[in-house]
């Protein structure tokens, strides 16, 4: 599971990138909760947690159903 993540995450990383930050795996839960890192831009952006659920959560969790969460990790 935790390669189809780093996949998702690679796709989407652009996007972040392109605003100046960019995001991490750190890893995915036996529980299913995907822990990420953002980096850059991303951590003092206002719009970070907008991000966090509308960018990364919502695409990881389409594309990996089993990810029944995802968490921002400092």
């Amino acid at each position: 599971m935790i390669d189809r993540v780093a996949r998702v995450i690679d796709r989407i990383r652009p996007a972040v990138q392109d605003d100046g930050g960019d995001v991490e795996l750190v890893e995915v839960t036996d529980a299913g909760v995907a822990r990420i890192r953002l980096h850059g831009a991303c951590v003092t952006c206002p719009s970070s947690s907008m991000t966090l659920r509308e960018g990364i959560e919502k695409n990881i969790r389409l594309m990996v159903p089993e990810v029944v969460g995802v968490e921002q990790v400092q």
